[in-house]
């Protein structure tokens, strides 16, 4: 039971425990349990779905009634009226910036674009058909062997220096895991274009060509990376924190979060979706998968539908959609058969009552998924993209981390359901070597 500060836990033995009730500024209430240990008692939550393992002022997700805020700011308006740069400053620093500070923040960001010559070597060590995430989280991680000189986790200036450095050269590290794949020379980032605008450049010119920026196309490759900036304490962002708890350096944090994200359920979701629209091939076989989906016996999913945290729908998706249909338009690919096939799906996935009572709306990754591909950033690139728009929100939550006065490295608990103690059996020989 429950007064307004504090619950009542009666145990099996009878003892009444008080637990705190703490409450933030938006969402539901939470129970302090840190006193069941005290009392012979751990929780248990597979998932941690309804455990909260920090309190943070980042992010705020309300599943049911479809809100997403950064800092306060909804995601539909960050979209609309901000670029990364700006949702990458507000994450890290709790305010947009004004213009003098963006300019600055700007010229920092740009001051550490370039990545250390050293790194081609490395490069070089991986064979040309490994995947891009594969890539992308091994040369983040050996960034630390680089900066060892100012990785103090403590120092709010190391801190944000490597806050800066990394926002600034994972663009880079990303568009040469892809280039490296294709044997092409890599491209070097330009301090006359923007964030966005930057990243398609390295990915798509050449020595003997440039790549032609087309504005829309650019726009919506920025509002990917936002609306992929953060997404509260995901699997990814969890795996930063629990890293970085053991004070570790923050390269090898977020190169955690990387291979964490790289999972299908997670990052991986729009590459699956691009995958299964082409297995799916054409609009006639449709109702085959749409039956397949909704067979309880079939292991067929269907990706790019429904949500873990939104219960209703992905506030993320609607302006994914418009954007692709922007993209789509521009580049007069209405009639390409994937588009098409994707388009049918949606409209299936709206309209058939069997989703719509279990609200398996489309979600973000459907239509990113689709932007991109429209965009000419292949499949492999997807997930990679998707690091690139999150480091964002894993530095400014590694960041966070150390200013809480309650940091603890951490360590969940488990229930231990193995053999109990016994002896190893008399007589066994052990080896001379």
């Amino acid at each position: 039971m429950m007064d307004s500060k504090k619950a009542k836990l009666t145990l099996a033995n009878g003892t009444t425990i008080d637990l705190p009730i703490i409450e933030g500024s938006l969402g539901k209430p939470a129970i302090d349990i840190s006193a069941l240990s005290e009392n012979g008692y751990v929780t248990y939550d597979p998932g941690f779905m309804s455990t909260a393992s920090c309190d943070s002022s980042i992010t705020f997700i309300d599943g049911e009634k479809s809100i997403l805020l950064h800092r306060g700011y909804p995601i539909e308006q960050l979209a609309e009226q901000c670029d990364f740069l700006d949702v990458s400053y507000l994450l890290l620093n709790g305010e947009l910036p004004n213009e003098s500070e963006k300019n600055a923040y700007v010229g920092e960001i740009k001051k550490h674009y370039l990545l250390h010559d050293q790194l081609n070597s490395v490069f070089k060590g991986f064979r040309r058909d490994a995947h891009p995430m594969a890539v992308m989280a091994a040369v983040v991680a050996s960034k630390s062997a680089f900066y060892f000189d100012e990785m103090n986790v403590y120092n709010r200036n190391h801190r944000r220096l490597s806050a800066n450095r990394l926002i600034a050269k994972v663009p880079s590290i990303a568009a040469w895991s892809y280039l490296y794949n294709l044997g092409r020379p890599f491209n070097y980032p330009r301090n006359d274009l923007g964030y966005a605008a930057n990243f398609l450049n390295m990915l798509f010119s050449s020595p003997t060509q440039a790549y032609h920026l087309n504005p829309i196309l650019v726009r919506a490759f920025e509002r990917i990376l936002i609306l992929h900036a953060d997404h509260e304490q995901n699997a990814s962002t969890s795996t930063v924190r629990l890293v970085g708890s053991s004070g570790a350096n923050p390269f090898a944090c977020i190169a955690a979060g990387i291979a964490s994200l790289w999972g299908p359920a997670h990052g991986g979701a729009n590459e699956a979706t691009l995958k299964m629209l082409q297995e799916i091939k054409n609009e006639n076989r449709i109702n085959e998968y749409i039956e397949r989906a909704k067979d309880k016996t079939d292991s067929f999913r269907l990706m790019g539908f429904g949500h873990r945290v939104y219960r209703n729908k992905d506030p993320r998706a609607e302006i994914m959609r418009k954007t692709c249909h922007e993209v789509l338009s521009e580049l007069g690919l209405e009639n390409d058969s994937i588009f098409k096939l994707a388009m049918k799906l949606e409209k299936i996935a709206l309209e058939d009552e069997y989703f719509v009572e279990k609200k398996l709306y489309p979600n973000v990754d459907f239509y990113s998924g689709i932007v991109m591909r429209a965009l000419g950033i292949p499949n492999s690139m997807f997930t990679a993209v998707f690091a690139l728009a999150r480091t964002a929100g894993w530095i400014a939550h590694w960041n966070e981390m150390f200013l809480d006065d309650n940091l603890k490295i951490g360590r969940p608990r488990q229930i231990y359901k193995g053999k109990t103690q016994r002896n190893v059996p008399s007589g066994r020989n052990v080896s001379k070597y």
